[in-house]
């Protein structure tokens, strides 16, 4: 493995993928080994071929996941061993994980059924392929080209910078995953979070209006949030430094937003509404809407302050944060709260997924508003963090308001 990952390291960060396919054909003697990433959609895969075939000035190949074993693997996170019988090859399908994040697939032709020493090597492969991409995907447009099944306008290059690197992640307490399916006009929604030391912290916006407008609206909301967040601010600070930076440079705009902050110490939770559709929580199979104190969205003159509350979160928790395009009326006919309920089992990844498809799908296909949606599962406390220094648990219980 560090063989393999020094050679990666030494090509050209196009053909880093090449140099592991090649690595590891020659090893298990393979027909073919190559990569297969996710789309932007997430419901489809799309084969990088060798760094001299890829022609980025043309459409990537789309391959549907749906009823395919590609489908199954990444939702499952489990490997694929199709033996199709004697004189065929056999296909072997790995998940290409880091965290939660599902960043694509490998997938190998072998002479032979792979026993438990070569399924542990294309495992092992498979798992330093995730950080090769993560590695390499901010030196080329090789990966962004490949997750691109369908051209982007500019609004919408705009709105997908705005979102993490990794639409999933996973830890001991938690594990969060969103997704955003933009309307036929983009219009400005986003989300973001981020893992602190103590911390871990999210947001979902909405901008008003629609295509670059939106989209400018949302990236002095990002901007302004994540310069507060990253300065050390708490978060009634970062509310504030985003409100200010829309009433000074947002034209009359305004963007809605819900705000998350929860302590990975003691399980507390700090929470601001600024005008936006209230979280939906499942507990004991029960879906609830948490109904908080609502404050003015980022913009809105005049100058307001605004309300840090808490929320009720426990182990097991599911919390669901979404914007107004989940609940727009072409898309009543989806049942969301039993949508909830049915994907309650699902990771999160793949339970924001099936929520933004059941969405276009019941707006067949042609959405008014962006739709947006956050699940986070709270594991709670029960992995207990302690002192380096004295051994003491610093493990506390959480304290519910709303």
């Amino acid at each position: 493995m560090a063989g393999t990952l020094e050679a990666a390291e030494a090509a050209s960060p196009v053909e880093s993928l090449d140099v592991v396919a090649r690595i590891l054909k020659e090893r298990l003697g393979a027909a073919s080994v190559s990569f297969l990433i996710t789309d932007f959609t997430g419901s489809s895969v799309v084969r990088l071929g060798a760094a001299g075939s890829v022609e980025t000035a043309e459409s990537a190949r789309r391959i549907g996941l749906r009823n395919t074993t590609y489908d199954d693997v990444i939702r499952s996170q489990q490997p694929s061993v199709q033996d199709l019988g004697p004189g065929e090859l056999v296909q072997v399908v790995a998940p290409v994980t880091n965290r939660g994040d599902a960043i694509g697939l490998l997938e190998l032709f072998l002479p032979a059924v792979p026993d438990g020493e070569v399924m542990r090597e294309i495992g092992e492969t498979a798992h330093a392929l995730a950080y090769i991409v993560i590695a390499n995907r901010s030196f080329t447009d090789v990966y962004q080209w490949g997750r691109r099944t369908t051209p982007l306008s500019l609004a919408a290059e705009i709105q997908h910078r705005l979102l993490p690197a990794s639409l999933a992640c996973e830890a001991a307490q938690f594990a969060v995953a969103g997704a955003l399916e933009p309307a036929d006009h983009v219009g400005g929604d986003t989300f973001d979070y981020v893992i602190d030391r103590d911390t871990v912290q999210m947001s979902v916006t909405d901008a008003m209006g629609h295509d670059v407008d939106a989209a400018l609206l949302a990236t002095l909301v990002v901007g302004a949030l994540r310069r507060a967040r990253r300065a050390g601010a708490d978060l009634l600070e970062q509310a504030r430094q985003a409100d200010l930076a829309m009433r000074e440079h947002g034209r009359s705009g305004y963007v809605t937003g819900q705000l998350l902050r929860i302590s990975l110490l003691d399980g507390s939770s700090e929470f601001i509404n600024a005008g936006h559709p209230w979280p939906l929580r499942i507990r004991d199979g029960q879906v609830t809407q948490i109904a908080p104190k609502v404050d003015l969205p980022f913009g809105v003159l005049p100058e307001h302050t605004y309300r840090v509350q808490s929320l009720d979160l426990r182990p097991g928790d599911r919390l669901v944060m979404l914007t107004d395009g989940m609940l727009e009326r072409n898309a009543t006919t989806a049942d969301l709260s039993g949508l909830i309920i049915r994907t309650r089992e699902l990771h999160p990844r793949e339970a924001a997924r099936t929520l933004i498809g059941a969405i276009v799908e019941a707006a067949h296909g042609h959405l008014e508003d962006d739709a947006t949606v956050m699940c986070l599962d709270w594991h709670g406390l029960h992995h207990s963090r302690r002192d380096a220094a004295t051994g003491a648990d610093l493990t506390g219980a959480s304290q519910p308001e709303i």
